[in-house]
């Protein structure tokens, strides 16, 4: 099951040239860059963890492809993603963000099916990542 999160998330695995790409989109834009990874991609996990600070200041995007790589070397097994925040009046949030690496086994999500009181059937989406107890798994 291949997780599709962020933009770009349906499509093949972007190379480091069009991550480059991406990230002078950003720059021109004025948006600043964070590099993110994670362990556990559940949709409502939107909290991953920083790599770094949010490079603010950083107008090269060969310096910001130089941290997603040094990422990659410390996560090699974890997800990793792009985000741009546009600090400008009125949007100050994330616009963009997408993966730019996937662990080689990618558990997936199982759908729970829960029947209540009634005619009442509500489902929960789990990860497969917090079922499996594999050695040297986080859970």
């Amino acid at each position: 099951m291949r997780i599709t999160q962020g933009t770009f998330s349906f499509l093949p695995e972007l190379t480091d040239e069009q991550i480059t790409k991406q990230l002078n989109y950003c720059l021109d834009k004025g948006w600043a860059v964070g590099i993110e990874y994670t362990d556990d991609p559940h949709p409502r996990n939107t909290y991953w963890e920083m790599f770094g600070l949010p490079m603010f200041d950083l107008r090269d995007a060969a310096g910001i492809l130089q941290e997603i790589n040094n990422c990659r070397k410390t996560f090699p097994n974890h997800y990793i993603r792009v985000t741009a925040f546009d600090n400008t009046h009125t949007v100050e949030s994330v616009v963009t963000s997408f993966i730019v690496n996937r662990p080689a086994d990618e558990p997936g999500f199982r759908l729970v099916r829960q029947e209540e009181p009634g005619r009442t059937i509500r489902y929960s989406i789990e990860s497969y990542a917090t079922q499996a107890k594999r050695g040297g798994s986080r859970y």
